[in-house]
């Protein structure tokens, strides 16, 4: 009971979170350029694109710099966590690996089943234009990019922001926090030239799906969280795309 204790307690730290998160970094950039060799018609995720978008707009090679950004980081929280990086146990990483897979799987039969029961649709997948290997990167460049966006980013802000307008009371501003994320996360897919076409069943699908990442991030943090919804994805691409 200890060991199942102290799993989830380490495997919830920013080390474990960087180092997990790590290869879906690495992983994603190396297919897009194997999947993509030119420059034209370039797929990316849209959080990936805004981001690389401001470093090309001040002159900066795109790639060469969310790299350089990577390595800082990395060094930044290997330093902050030098105490427990002794203590490293590379036995848990497999473990997390099945925990996030168990979580992608009940994650998608729970919103399936929900969407189904409450508005008697199923859900819709677009891209299916594009080959498996740019699906695959695409999958684990949403885990990494919009878990960091809509999870790391927007709702430790909104938790902030309403920490600030309940008076520091910690659920009430957690949960409020949790929805409105999973709102803008639903709303994104509905933007830029990749866009889905807007229905109720999809939005709602995908509201319930982000609801329950930020839940998995609250709870076990962001390596979590990422590789839950790349994981995800690659099960719909590989058996339903």
């Amino acid at each position: 009971m200890t060991t199942v204790k102290q799993y989830f307690s380490n495997t919830h730290t920013l080390l474990y979170s960087f180092l997990f998160s790590l290869p879906l970094f690495l992983i994603y950039e190396g297919l897009i350029i194997i999947s993509q060799p030119t420059a034209e018609n370039l797929v990316r995720i849209s959080v990936d694109v805004w981001m690389k978008t401001i470093f090309t707009s001040l002159g900066v090679n795109a790639v060469s710099f969310s790299l350089l950004a990577m390595l800082l980081v990395g060094i930044f929280i290997l330093y902050r966590e030098r105490k427990r990086l002794k203590e490293l146990n590379f036995k848990y990483f497999p473990v997390l690996i099945l925990e996030c897979l168990i979580y992608g799987i009940v994650v998608a039969y729970i919103s399936s089943l929900l969407t189904n029961l409450l508005l008697n649709f199923s859900s819709s997948d677009p891209v299916t234009e594009l080959s498996y290997l740019q699906k695959l990167a695409l999958s684990l460049g949403a885990g990494l990019y919009e878990e960091l966006f809509f999870r790391v980013i927007l709702v430790s802000l909104f938790i902030f922001i309403f920490n600030k307008l309940f008076n520091n009371k910690k659920w009430a501003s957690v949960s409020a926090a949790v929805v409105l994320s999973a709102v803008l996360f639903s709303a994104i897919h509905y933007t830029g030239s990749m866009g889905d076409f807007f229905t109720l069943n999809s939005f709602f699908y995908r509201f319930l799906f982000g609801l329950i990442l930020n839940g998995i991030y609250v709870a076990r943090g962001f390596g979590v969280a990422a590789w839950t919804h790349a994981l995800y994805d690659v099960l719909v691409i590989t058996f339903f795309g």
